[in-house]
Formats: structure tokens, sequence, C-alpha cells
């Protein structure tokens, strides 16, 4: 059975997956992936490369196809705004004539040529979201001039504009120092505590996600296992989920994990 339903649960939650399967050119993506979100939930996706986490992303997004099970979510984002989406390696030109209020405003009106004439609430709600996100110092400089921090602040504002109720966020952290990857982490934080947006957010080290994470999902070859880190994070967990022994290493209050001696991921951070 396949069934893709819209708009949010009458249990609060946002997201409801059960028993997704996914297959793109013949191969399984995702296989029997469970998931719930709920409004103000912050949920990560962690995994090798190839695991599936951009899949899932973009099957919530509703651009991905199923091949069985039942995705309820909202709405899709073109048609009212219910997901607000960054993906993963957004390049900006640095030599577009764009300011950071211009990248913000196209989340309401990207599919228009150039740069149509903003009416006075679209102003107001531009400037609303960049201080939303703690962008307003730098609103009208160029893009380009921008620090990666600074743009991370903007790709978030030009997907919360529309005023999604679940934002999905691949990678978001992957090209930050870790300084500005904090500030980040406690930006979402915020973000759903104060506007309850649920948030799911793949990622390679969760360490900076940990004091503020609901829940973690570890995907592996398509398969997943849900809880919270301390849950997951096991040794007899993750055998069971590849299916061969899996090591998990406590390195000064990381845990590593490995396979065959080798990384599966990168260090994954769970304090014991």
């Amino acid at each position: 059975m396949t069934t893709t339903t819209t708009g949010a649960a009458d249990d609060g939650r946002i997201v409801t997956v059960r028993d997704l399967h996914v297959a793109l050119a013949g191969r399984t993506v995702l296989d029997g992936v469970d998931l719930d979100v709920a409004a103000g939930d912050f949920v990560g996706l962690i995994g090798a490369n190839g695991a599936g986490k951009t899949t899932l992303l973009r099957t919530l997004l509703g651009v991905v196809g199923i091949t069985s099970g039942t995705v309820r979510r909202p709405e899709r984002a073109a048609d009212v705004h219910g997901i607000g989406y960054l993906p993963q390696k957004t390049v900006l030109d640095p030599d577009a004539p764009l300011r950071a209020r211009d990248v913000v405003a196209l989340g309401l009106d990207g599919g228009r040529l150039g740069l149509p004439l903003r009416r006075r609430r679209t102003h107001a709600l531009v400037d609303e979201t960049l201080e939303r996100v703690g962008a307003t110092a730098f609103a009208d400089r160029r893009i380009g001039e921008l620090s990666g921090g600074q743009q991370q602040r903007v790709l978030l504002a030009h997907a919360l504009i529309s005023r999604p109720s679940l934002l999905l966020l691949d990678e978001p952290l992957a090209s930050l120092d870790p300084a500005s990857a904090a500030d980040i982490v406690a930006l979402l934080h915020t973000i759903r505590r104060d506007h309850g947006v649920g948030i799911v957010l793949t990622a390679h080290d969760i360490n900076l996600l940990l004091p503020v994470l609901d829940r973690v999902v570890y995907l592996a070859d398509g398969r997943a296992v849900t809880g919270v880190p301390a849950e997951v994070i096991r040794e007899d967990v993750l055998s069971a989920l590849y299916g061969r022994p899996i090591r998990v290493i406590d390195a000064d209050g990381r845990l590593v994990v490995l396979a065959d001696d080798r990384p599966v991921t990168a260090p994954a951070g769970v304090r014991r």
C-alpha cells in the first residue's frame, strides 16, 4: 500500500511516516523507515554517505515518490509553504548583485524572473524574518560579502519566510567553523522553542546538536533505528541495524562508531 497525505494530524504530529520504502533506479534506498515529528520537535538524521538521509528529506518534501508505506506531512512548499527546505551545499554566487534581504524575499516569489517590486507587507515580512535569525545588521550587504555563518542565517531566513510548520535542513553545519555551527544550532533551538517549528536535520557529527535534540534517526543501508542518542548509539543496536558486528568506542566522551576497525560515520559524540 502506498499512501501520501497532507495536513497535520489531530494529535499535533506534523509528520508521520510508517514502513516507508523508496526505490530509485531499481535500488532500495529506504527500507521500512518509521518517523514521527511533532510541533517543536528537533530530530537529527545521521548515517554514512549514501545511507538515505537526503532521500528521506526529499521524500518528506514531496519531490521523491514512495514505493510503499504511508507518509503524512504538511502541504508541499510550492502550494501553501507548509515546509521550509535548505538543501545540501547551497551555492550562492559571490558576484550576484543580491543583498541578503533580496535572497530572503526570494523565498516568497522565487518563481518570478528578476527582482520584482516589493509591496509594503513583503518588506515588513522580510525585515521580521531577518530579525528572527539575527541577520538585521547585514540585511543590506551583498550576499557575496558575507561570512559562511552569516550566509547560513540568510538561507535559514529564506526557508522560514513562508512560515513553515516543518523545516528540513540537509547538512547545514557541514561548511561552518565550530563557533558558527554552534551559533546556528542555538538559533535553530530558539526557532523550534519559540515558534513551534518541527526541525529535521541531517548531520555527520552531532556533538553540537546533542543538548537540543529530541531524537536521533540512525540510517544504515536504508534501514533506521530511532530514539534518544544514548539508546541508539550502542553496539547491540547498531550491530543489529548493520547486520554485522559494530564497535562503539568512547574516546574522551565522544563515541566513535566502527565496522571492521573503520569509521562508519564521523564521531557521533554521544556522552555516557
